[in-house]
């Protein structure tokens, strides 16, 4: 099933993108370095944004599986852009932080499910895309 999103260019690099189900609203500026003024997520930082929600996502589908709370998980992406001979997204550098300490066993199945994310699975392999995890001691 294919998901509409609609998007309208409003001029001055300013973009407003509605999503057909729910028919939320998001804008998106051009940034500062790219002739923008910044004033709202980017469509690559729409990109490092999809990546952390993807992640911690399916680690909270597979939490929901086997009775796991990861409420209070989160996830800082750092996106770093290059010009090689074209601009795109050079990598996109992870951390996710655990809120509490969970068996190994656990750590690996919600590790994997980060990992095989769709965002992350769609990823062109010369996008780097480290990701850390910091579980509590």
């Amino acid at each position: 099933m294919a998901v509409e999103i609609s998007v309208v260019y409003e001029g001055e690099l300013h973009t407003e993108a509605t999503h057909g189900p729910s028919t939320v609203t998001l804008n998106t500026d051009a940034p500062v370095d790219n002739r923008g003024r910044g004033t709202s997520f980017s469509p690559t930082d729409l990109v490092a944004t999809a990546l952390g929600c993807c992640m911690l996502t399916l680690m909270g589908i597979a939490a929901l599986d086997r009775e796991l709370n990861i409420e209070g998980a989160r996830v800082k992406v750092f996106k770093e852009m290059i010009a090689d001979p074209h601009r795109r997204i050079k990598s996109l550098r992870s951390i996710v932080t655990m809120p509490r300490r969970l068996p190994e066993k656990q750590r690996k199945i919600l590790e994997k499910a980060a990992l095989t994310c769709p965002v992350h699975q769609s990823l062109a392999e010369k996008v780097e895309r480290p990701v850390e995890f910091v579980w509590p001691e």
